[in-house]
């Protein structure tokens, strides 16, 4: 198996928009997240939408270290994106620079919303973005891996 590079890697998490937010709860465990999130390429960064009370945010906060899990086309293709997050300000007033990167990153996921509503919501959830900061990446990509055996009641009862 050939490792893949650096470019490879972050070609598979650029050409994505859904992947698992691993963040570093107060006790020392990981705290996973699903997340939606948005590429940019000339940053090498991603940015995800999200809630000022929820935990992502609240680690975050405490501590910026974040890694971000993105499978490919099967479960032997995958990236892990690790890096620093910022946090953005939250969302406070209709128009302001949180709202206008939320908005940003939203119609990437759901088209143009009516303005007025989405900022009023985004004001109303206390919704920021977590701006992460890709400065390592690993993972395997590998084709036509072999795939597990059933479990072994399953073989025998043919199913």
């Amino acid at each position: 198996m050939i490792a893949p590079t650096d470019s490879q890697l972050w070609g598979l998490v650029a050409e994505r928009q859904q992947g698992v937010l691993a963040t570093i709860r107060r006790d020392g465990r990981p705290q996973l997240s699903n997340v939606l999130y948005l590429p940019d390429t000339s940053t090498r960064s991603v940015r995800i939408s999200t809630t000022a009370d929820r935990l992502k945010a609240r680690n975050l906060a405490r501590d910026p270290r974040a890694a971000l899990h993105v499978v490919g086309d099967d479960f032997w293709n995958y990236a892990v994106a690790e890096g620093t997050a910022t946090l953005s300000a939250v969302a406070t007033t209709p128009g302001d620079d949180a709202c206008q990167a939320l908005l940003r990153v939203h119609t990437a996921f759901y088209g143009i919303p009516e303005q007025d509503a989405f900022y009023r919501d985004m004001i109303a959830a206390r919704r920021l973005i977590v701006h992460l900061h890709v400065d390592h990446l690993f993972g395997v990509m590998v084709r036509g891996g072999r795939m597990p055996a059933p479990p072994a009641g399953d073989r025998a009862s043919g199913g």
